[in-house]
C-alpha cells in the first residue's frame, strides 16, 4: 500500500511538472512575440506566429455598440515595421493565466499599454496557440481595449 502510494504521488508529480514546463513554453512564445514587438522585430515575432494566424480586437463604436474587428498580421506586422522612430510602444502584461491540454494552449494576459510614456489604455490579451514541430506557435489573438475600469 505504501509503495502503491509513493508511485500516485511521483506520478502526480510528475506530470504537473511536464504541464508547468509546458505553460513555460507558452509563456516564452508570447514572451517573443512581445519582444519583436516592443523592438520593432517583425522576424522574432514571425517565429512565434502561426501562417494561418487570426487577429480581432474588440471594441465599442461611438454608438455604443460592440464591435468586433478583424485584422490582418500583414497590417500588424507593417505597423510595428514602420513605426517612427520616436514613438514608444510599452505593452505592460500584468498577469498570465495559462492553460495546456497536449498541443493546444490558451492564454489570458491583461495589460496595460503606454504611448510615448503616456497610458494609452487597458484591456486583455487573449491568445490561442498550437505547438506545431517547430514549437509553440500563436494562431488567434483577441484582445480587448478600454480606457476606463483601469488601475494605472
Amino acid at each position: 500500500m505504501k509503495t502503491l502510494l509513493i508511485l500516485f504521488c511521483f506520478f502526480s508529480f510528475g506530470s504537473h511538472f511536464a504541464q508547468t514546463a509546458s505553460e513555460e513554453k507558452v509563456k516564452e512564445a508570447i514572451t517573443i512575440f512581445f519582444e519583436g514587438f516592443h523592438e520593432g522585430d517583425t522576424l522574432k515575432m514571425r517565429s512565434v506566429i502561426g501562417t494561418k494566424i487570426v487577429l480581432q480586437t474588440t471594441s465599442v463604436n461611438k454608438a455604443g455598440k460592440s464591435e468586433l474587428i478583424t485584422e490582418s498580421i500583414s497590417k500588424l506586422l507593417g505597423a510595428i515595421a514602420n513605426r517612427k522612430s520616436d514613438q514608444k510602444w510599452d505593452e505592460r502584461l500584468l498577469d498570465f493565466n495559462i492553460q495546456v491540454d497536449g498541443n493546444m494552449a490558451s492564454a489570458w494576459i491583461p495589460y496595460e499599454f503606454w504611448f510615448n510614456g503616456e497610458f494609452s489604455h487597458c484591456g486583455v490579451n487573449s491568445f490561442q496557440l498550437f505547438k506545431s514541430n517547430e514549437g509553440w506557435k500563436i494562431i488567434y489573438l483577441i484582445d480587448t481595449r478600454r480606457r476606463e475600469g483601469c488601475e494605472n
